[in-house]
């Protein structure tokens, strides 16, 4: 059985099951028909609508029913009208926000898609509008079962105005702006860094090193030209220096190279003496050493092939490469060591050492001009070696040709010694050989990805298949000078190159693009580089130059298997768009991502919003298809958050100051959007979607705000329609303004219970502010009171407009934490506060009454173990979205149930209980000692400091100073109305 009629079956058992439940009926007509709002009229409306929705049943229920699961349902299998609305909902929400037509578009719908609109064009028409637009999508992509809504959806992302029409431009900037976003949200995925700036050792002595390399506990080895060698701890401690070369001996000698011999724990020094010197690791001891080379060794390598056996390879400047097969290397090595010494050290002659029947010599003369680099791959029985020279700027030796010189070397068989120093040239049919414009100056090889790269002066990377010569597979551009080391980091997909000019860069091996670059005024890494060596045991990047430097990779905490984020950074707010049933977070990394409110899963990402500053605020537009944050940098961006294209930026002239809080705000027909924050005053800027200019400056402040407006920074503001607005500063004032005039109305100073009057450094900030319109509040003639944050975990409750005084201040937090979000239901009804150690607190403001004790709250409960940054009621699906510096967004039953972790690996269904994490709470908030029960052994007065981690961001001021000083009672994870009503 194929997809398609597996999927038919599936939609006749569900409807099978549906109607012996009873739950057919569902209405055609009338305000209650549950698919009635769905379906945007593109062609045909009403009853076939209705027809649509019911054959393309949600996959997910007809799992949910087969699987009768019983765990923990929120709703009645036989309440006709509740599961009608589940559907409604859910169907909406699969459609809408699972769309993927704008990924399935070939190139040749493309073109029809464009020949369409033109069609429209010729008839007069700039634009077409959604009807329109829904038939040449299924004409045009062959989707003629596509349902309308959506297309609705993908033409309201592109509208994000709400003018109801689109034009043949508009279309493709969505879609080239969204797969801009997508690529470098891939990009973003792989990002790595280097802690900058490199930690520096300062080198005086104004000597050349000749390499750099690592041991197995993770010390560095260095030596220089006059053969002094340091040893160094991982953060370059400095732990030895030896001179190797006999300072009295009046000879000059240098070092060309050097490497190590790990498994045998010898450090192998080439001298400019035609000497290959080895030497004890531990004890930097002279051992033993070949001398007598026909000439010096440029550069030296070395490689264990089996654990008895090994190899030395090193390149001159004759352009040949030598390699020195050994076997039963430890005899070999220790018999060396008896024989007479030249300079205090045991010397054998290489015409020598090759008649041992342990030793197998071969020279191979590759390039016309010094090697620049030779090394053997153990991976590939291969040496490779290159030069500056362009006809053979890198030769791969054949594998076969090596592996029998190994055989002779290891079975004993009979070889022919060249008793000369003639070079053996070499067949082309034995090796591969790499032409490249100006040579090669470094490479690497790498077997896992079968791949070879190389660099050199003329300053580009090459990618190679190993195997294939002619021409390379990608091309790495970005270093403006010649390139002297590269090496493939296997385990992570990495390349790490370093120029002549101290530029170190690292690329993604899959996406062949760079990921991040290290310059010199960041590194601080001064003078000329002689030696590079990454670790990859220590994770880090050593380089020579006029200091020793460690460049060292900024690892990511690895999280417990149990813990779950949705960024990898504080999450500065949170907020919910009903137009697309979409949630959009914010964070200090200035990254966006996009939510699907009803499953949890990441629908689209996009960053380097406000130039990797943090965003500090957001807000939707009246339709919730714009977004417009406010950022540290002091500028607010309106955002189509769909596709991440950055509609319009509004600035003041001059120096900018963070951004705070921001709001739309309605004037008459006008729509204006309000930013508050460092600089003290309110910006207005008029939203003018259409507007020709990019940046757009506010219009002039209020004389009232100049005058006589807040004095310290503001943190908060709110509007109560159609006229009253209202801010709140840092130092406790709250001033109401009349928006029409601009005028202030009001102004308040947030008091202090008398047990906080002497308190010493008291928070007395108001981050926090809101409206409540309700005819039931008492002693409200005019039903307007305005609530603001107080000190210790008050709130304060105002009435604006008679009396315009405190009437009432209560303690919402029981740890007597700051309140740093407000919210409020629809019906402003029930007021929900959140504190900065992640507390919820529910509150029935009708029972409100002022003079009395504190009002009880209806429920609370622990959502984050740090400050809530972000809070909203979504009353039309009963559930509270919060956001917090713990990296996470989460979503709530109003009751305090737990659905889950935006970013979670299970998908929920916010109208299916049994998807949900409860009765199971945050892993982090289980465990945090501040969700302990209440218990005497626990309850100690120094618990609160020990346990609460200060906010890490400070992205606002004034949080936990003196707000620990009483005794606490730690109240449950979370509380139920009979927990409430023993308290």
């Amino acid at each position: 059985m194929g997809p398609p009629a597996l999927l038919r079956c599936n939609v006749r058992v569900s409807v099978s099951i549906l109607s012996e439940l009873g739950i057919t009926g569902g209405c055609t007509t009338g305000s209650g028909c549950w698919s009635e709002k769905l379906t945007d009229d593109f062609s045909a409306p009403g009853q076939r609508a209705v027809t649509e929705d019911r054959q393309e049943q949600p996959e997910w229920l007809v799992r949910e029913l087969l699987r009768q699961n019983r765990r923990r349902h929120s709703i009645t299998l036989g309440d006709e009208a509740q599961m009608r609305r589940h559907y409604h909902i859910t169907d909406s929400t699969r459609r809408l926000c699972s769309l993927k037509i704008d990924e399935t578009i070939s190139l040749d719908n493309l073109q029809k898609l464009k020949l369409a609109f033109e069609e429209f064009e010729t008839g007069g028409l700039r634009s077409i509008d959604a009807k329109s637009f829904g038939r040449i999508v299924k004409r045009c992509l062959g989707l003629p079962k596509t349902s309308n809504a959506q297309i609705q959806g993908l033409f309201k992302k592109i509208d994000y105005s709400g003018q109801g029409q689109i034009s043949w431009g508009e279309f493709c900037t969505h879609m080239l702006q969204e797969y801009k976003e997508k690529q470098e949200t891939t990009r973003r995925s792989k990002q790595v860094a280097f802690t900058l700036p490199a930690s520096t050792k300062a080198l005086h002595h104004g000597i050349p090193i000749v390499n750099i390399h690592s041991t197995h506990d993770g010390s560095i080895i260095t030596v220089r030209e006059d053969g002094v060698v340091c040893s160094w701890s991982p953060e370059l401690k400095p732990l030895k220096t030896k001179h190797m070369f006999d300072p009295a001996n009046r000879k000059s000698k240098w070092a060309s190279d050097f490497t190590l011999m790990t498994e045998f724990n010898k450090l192998m020094i080439g001298t400019g003496d035609r000497e290959i010197q080895l030497y004890e690791l531990s004890t930097l001891e002279p051992y033993c050493q070949i001398n007598a080379l026909d000439t010096v060794p440029l550069t030296l390598d070395y490689a264990t092939l089996d654990p008895d056996k090994c190899c030395i390879v090193y390149g001159d400047m004759d352009g040949c490469v030598t390699i020195i097969l050994i076997s039963t290397v430890g005899d070999t090595l220790r018999l060396w060591n008896k024989l007479p010494k030249i300079e205090n050290i045991p010397n054998i002659a290489m015409d020598n050492a090759v008649l041992s029947p342990n030793v197998t010599f071969v020279r191979w003369k590759v390039h016309q001009d010094w090697v620049t680099q030779a090394k053997y791959f153990h991976s590939f029985q291969a040496v490779v070696s290159s030069s500056n020279e362009e006809s053979s700027s890198l030769v791969i030796d054949a594998e076969q040709q090596l592996s029998e010189i190994r055989e002779a070397c290891y079975e004993g068989k009979t070889k022919k010694v060249q008793l000369s120093w003639t070079p053996q040239l070499r067949a082309s049919c034995d090796q591969t050989a790499f032409t490249i414009c100006k040579g090669v100056k470094t490479f690497d090889l790498c077997q896992e990805h079968s791949l070879l790269i190389t660099g050199g002066m003329d300053k580009l990377i090459r990618m190679w298949n190993p195997h294939f010569s002619r021409k390379p597979t990608g091309i790495l551009k970005g270093h403006s000078a010649p390139i002297v080391y590269l090496s493939i980091f296997s385990e992570d997909s990495q390349i790490f190159s370093v120029s002549i000019d101290r530029i170190v860069k690292i690329w993604d091996i899959q996406d062949q693009c760079c990921v991040f670059t290290a310059d010199p005024k960041a590194s601080r890494i001064h003078g000329d580089i002689s030696a590079c060596s990454y670790s990859s045991a220590m994770k880090s990047f050593y380089i020579a130059a006029d200091c020793m430097a460690v460049l060292s990779l900024k690892i990511s905490p690895k999280l417990h298997s149990r813990l779950t984020v949705s960024h990898n950074e504080t999450v500065m707010c949170c907020g919910y768009s009903e137009e697309f049933r979409q949630v959009v977070s914010c964070t200090e990394g200035s990254i966006v991502k996009v939510w699907d409110f009803d499953t949890g899963r990441q629908v689209f990402e996009f960053g380097g919003t406000h130039d990797l500053s943090a965003i500090t605020c957001m807000a939707f537009d009246p339709n919730g298809r714009r977004l417009v944050t406010g950022g540290r940098d002091g500028c607010l961006k309106i955002w189509n958050f769909n596709n991440g294209q950055c509609l319009k930026t509004l600035q003041k002239d001059g120096e900018c100051h963070e951004v705070c809080d921001c709001i739309f705000v309605q004037v008459h027909r006008t729509f204006y959007v309000m930013s508050v924050g460092r600089d003290r005053k309110i910006d207005i800027y008029p939203d003018i979607p259409e507007g020709l200019h990019h940046i757009q400056r506010p219009q002039p402040s209020w004389q009232d705000d100049l005058k006589s407006g807040h004095k310290e920074d503001i943190l908060c503001v709110a509007q109560c329609p159609p006229s009253l607005l209202a801010t709140s500063s840092y130092n406790g004032e709250i001033i109401v303004w009349n928006v029409v005039s601009g005028r202030i109305q009001c102004r308040f100073v947030s008091p202090l219970l008398a047990e906080h009057q002497n308190v010493e450094g008291l928070d007395t900030s108001v981050p926090s502010i809101i409206f409540l319109k309700n005819s039931k509040l008492q002693q409200f003639s005019s039903a307007t009171a305005l609530l603001s944050s107080g000190a210790m975990g008050c709130i304060n409750l105002w009435n604006v407009l008679s009396g315009r005084q405190c009437v009432g201040t209560f303690k919402a937090s029981r740890f007597q934490q700051k309140i740093t979000k407000l919210a409020k239901t629809d019906k402003d009804t029930m007021l929900y506060a959140a504190d900065q150690i992640g507390y919820i607190y529910v509150y029935n403001m009708e029972k409100f009454a002022p003079g009395q004790r504190s009002p009880r709250a209806e429920n609370f409960w622990r959502a984050h173990t740090s400050r809530i940054t972000g809070l909203q009621i979504v009353d039309n699906d009963q559930v509270v979205l919060t956001s917090s510096t713990d990296y996470t967004v989460r979503l709530w039953s109003a009751h305090g149930e737990f659905i889950g972790t935006f970013g979670q690996s299970e998908s929920w269904r916010v109208h299916i209980s049994s998807s949900w994490k409860h009765p199971a709470v945050p892993y982090e908030v289980l465990i945090d000692p501040l969700s302990m029960p209440d218990t005497e052994i626990l309850n100690v007065k120094s618990r609160l400091s020990v346990a609460i981690d200060p906010d890490k961001t400070g992205a606002h001021r004034g949080e936990l100073k003196s707000e620990t000083n009483s005794k606490l009672r730690l109240p449950p994870t979370s509380v139920s109305d009979t927990d409430i009503k023993g308290d």
